[in-house]
């Protein structure tokens, strides 16, 4: 996967995009019963952070899709807590003049409720 990823949720959430999930389960339960498995789990988890609360399923409806493996799953919104690396995320940075050198760095979360800068010391 490329680039850094700061946070469980926006790897996994990368590797949905990407229709990748499996290189997020353990290669001992990679069998095929198993697997189909984990990753409906994966895909509820991912249902359950989606951005507004709204989409994101009841206690009882998750109940329902954990025990119910007939039951079709929506697909899922991006999270509401996913970081996102480089100049396109960097406001500052999309000032610069295209191949203009900076040594800046930037994260940001697209958390309305948290919002944090990282830089060094």
């Amino acid at each position: 996967m490329e680039g850094l990823v700061n946070n469980l949720v926006t790897y996994v959430w990368r590797l949905w995009e990407n229709k990748s999930l499996h290189e997020l389960i353990d290669p001992v339960i990679r069998e095929e019963s198993k697997r189909d498995e984990v990753i409906r789990y994966i895909h509820i988890g991912l249902l359950c952070v989606q951005e507004n609360s709204a989409e994101r399923p009841t206690m009882s409806r998750i109940h329902q899709m954990l025990t119910t493996s007939s039951i079709t799953l929506d697909v899922p919104l991006p999270p509401g807590f996913l970081f996102r690396n480089g100049p396109e995320s960097n406001p500052l940075a999309q000032r610069l003049e295209p191949g203009e050198p900076t040594s800046m760095s930037f994260a940001c979360s697209l958390d309305e409720a948290t919002i944090t800068d990282v830089s060094p010391r």
